[in-house]
């Protein structure tokens, strides 16, 4: 039986030996033919000879990986050892009580109750229980904190008790971010390190993670997904996950974004596609030429999006844009450098290659365009301008004929189609600067027009760290988006997740009085009926600065690529194309607003 001494290896770095596991030395001993495997495989096949001295792996496990190059639609279980556990609070903490359940019976058996600790590292974040409660004021951000707290108090007591109790849990307070979004920027390592024996060894990050939105992690190269409570909570204590050597559908991008396309538009577009091609319970991995124009913070957009367009992970390979993103995060430069020796060592370099897929799927950048995604689904990808179709569509299909409601107190009425709700929110794009610093730079543009948003929409700016709010505040930027009523609400999940908080009670009560179909437009990942609100009915997922644009515009029958957002203090006509920024003054806020030190 192979053990993971058969496999090891070694590179020098600094002068140091690096102890690690290499797939070429398994490839070499007759186990199967590794060099031609997905990036993402190659990182399974480590793991799996990292860990073939365990009950779970046996070199039979090691052999089928190895012949996937020649069956890749083989079906075949085998047993995943993850390094780490992400954690949000609100499936969390239910395996924090079964921890401490666990210790309360092994007392009462009389046992020693602090033998039980999970053995492998979580990362605990508190990012799902903030709400926008207010929204559209300078106090935004301390008022709904403050109620966070009050509503969370004996939770978050808990979660500091438990944190004390326990070994190998770290806690991320409330108010710092997303999970995803503080794995991507903060926690993820790429190539974890530690002493083995008296040497320093070297392997690939990997995790799971209590939320579906885990495999954002994937752009940064780290090999990881979301699962269940009982998955996490057998992973937690030791226990390696059971999966099925996947598929790998190969995604070939070539090109690259055309001006006045985002990122989000792009994510849109593959998310329609893979959808109709059919990538449910496979990996999905990205390869070719157009990820030389992609920035990793724009693949984290595209993995983030892996459960809508139905992949288990949306993996990109490690390369130059991976070290430049590590280090604009202020990593460890050693660890940067640890990232690039190991990953050339053991062939997860991005260097042209071809690997072998279970299909290829190509996709072209440059066909990406302005659009949303609804109003139903988030793979009902819409050009920007066949967004009143769309709407006009849904109100076929609810069976409605459009009316309207005055507003008690307010000198107008609401309408079917109204856009009652504009949140900048989610981690799969508030994590993309370049949609970000775009977002308040349209809000320059617009306020320097003279444009304002339509009083019946509740605005909200919910960032998925507090990065974003400060290169937003140095770049001169939050201001803007203050005054259009995008105030900071929360660093945490909010709209995205549902917890947008209540509409003004006049605003509520028209739509009640009226049944009338309203809109949210959000910079989130899913658009289900009610999910963002209840009282939306239909909903959009659009990047940052198409929701700004929509606070301008307020209805859904507006064609922002013809129609008027509004008019300056002359009465002229405002169009989006008039306030739209250029590439290249976004690139150059975020060159002189975005440092390591943040």
């Amino acid at each position: 039986m192979a053990t993971p001494s058969a496999f090891e290896s070694r590179f020098t770095l600094g002068g140091d030996d690096v102890l690690y596991y290499s797939l070429s030395q398994a490839e070499k001993i007759g186990l199967g033919e590794f060099a031609r495997l997905p990036k993402s495989l190659k990182v399974l096949g480590e793991n799996l000879l990292r860990n073939s001295d365990t009950l779970a792996v046996d070199e039979t496990d090691i052999r089928a990986l190895g012949s996937w190059s020649a069956d890749p639609e083989m079906v075949r279980e085998v047993a995943y050892h993850p390094v780490r556990i992400l954690m949000p609070d609100m499936s969390g903490i239910p395996l924090l009580v079964d921890l401490a359940a666990m210790r309360d019976a092994v007392k009462q058996f009389g046992g020693n109750p602090e033998t039980i600790n999970p053995r492998l590292p979580i990362d605990f974040v508190i990012d799902h229980s903030v709400n926008v409660d207010f929204s559209g004021r300078p106090d935004a951000l301390e008022r709904n904190m403050a109620l966070e707290y009050e509503r969370n108090a004996e939770r978050y007591r808990f979660v500091k008790w438990a944190q004390k109790t326990y070994q190998n849990i770290r806690v991320i307070p409330p108010g710092m971010g997303i999970l995803h979004q503080v794995n991507l920027e903060y926690i993820g390592r790429v190539v974890w390190s530690d002493d083995f024996h008296g040497q320093r060894r070297a392997y690939p990050d990997s995790m799971v993670g209590m939320d579906s939105h885990t495999p954002m992690i994937n752009a940064l190269s780290i090999f990881g997904w979301g699962v269940g409570g009982l998955e996490a909570g057998a992973a937690m204590l030791g226990q390696a996950v059971s999966m099925l050597i996947p598929n790998v559908v190969g995604v070939r991008l070539t090109g690259e974004l055309l001006e006045g396309a985002t990122t989000t538009d792009a994510v849109l577009m593959v998310t329609e596609q893979l959808r109709a091609h059919g990538v449910v319970g496979k990996f999905v991995e990205y390869f070719g030429d157009g990820l030389d124009q992609l920035a990793l913070t724009d693949r984290a957009t595209l993995s983030n999006m892996s459960p809508e367009y139905g992949a288990t992970m949306g993996f990109f390979p490690i390369d130059d844009r991976t070290l430049e993103f590590l280090a604009a995060t202020g990593r460890d430069p050693g660890q940067v450098t640890l990232v690039e020796a190991y990953a050339k060592e053991q062939g997860l370099w991005r260097d042209g290659d071809d690997p072998v897929f279970t299909d290829v799927v190509e996709i072209d950048l440059g066909l990406a365009e302005p659009c949303m995604a609804g109003p139903f689904r988030p793979n009902q990808r819409t050009p920007l301008a066949q967004v009143p179709k769309s709407y006009k569509d849904a109100m076929v299909t609810l069976e409605r004929k459009p009316g309207e409601v005055k507003v008690s107190g307010a000198g107008y009425a609401l309408k079917d189609g109204a856009v009652v709700l504009a949140a900048i929110t989610s981690c799969t794009n508030t994590s993309n600067p370049a949609v970000m610093v775009g977002a308040g730079l349209l809000a320059r543009n617009a306020v320097l027009n003279g444009l304002h948003a339509k009083p019946w929409v509740k605005t909200s700016l919910s960032p998925g760290s507090t990065v974003v709010a400060d290169y937003l505040t140095k770049a001169g930027l939050q201001k803007h988006l203050d005054t259009l009523g995008f105030h900071v609400t929360g660093f945490g999940c909010m709209s995205c997740g549902g917890l947008s908080g209540p509409l003004p009670e006049a605003i509520s009560d028209a739509i009640r009085d009226g049944d009338l179909v309203v809109g949210a437009v959000l910079s989130g990942n899913r658009n289900f009926e009610g999910r963002v609100h209840a009282l939306c009915r239909v909903n959009y997922l659009a990047s940052p600065m198409l929701v700004v644009a929509y606070a301008l515009a307020g209805h859904l029958e507006c064609d922002l690529t013809a129609d008027p957002l509004g008019e300056d203090a002359d009465g002229n006509p405002v169009f989006l194309p008039d306030i739209w920024p250029a590439p290249v003054e976004i690139d150059g806020a975020i060159r002189q607003a975005i440092s390591p030190s943040l």
